[in-house]
């Protein structure tokens, strides 16, 4: 298992085949897979996922993996 940051980004691949990155603010969890799919969880409404969105490519952004 391997837990990055403060953010709570895990990815244990023996377990399950995507990283898991838990967002605090909103409270969503995206699930990021290979294939460049993603799935968020816990959203209560549209803004929830706009926001989680424009944060997951920011962090992706600033790692230089997007």
């Amino acid at each position: 298992m391997m837990t990055v940051g403060p953010e709570n980004v895990e990815y244990e691949p023996e377990q399950f085949p995507g990283l898991v990155y838990r967002i605090r603010d909103p409270n969503v969890v995206c699930l990021l897979f290979s294939s460049g799919k993603m799935v968020m969880i816990g959203a209560k409404n549209d803004d929830d996922i706009e926001r989680a969105l424009k944060k997951v490519i920011k962090t992706l952004g600033e790692s230089g993996l997007l």
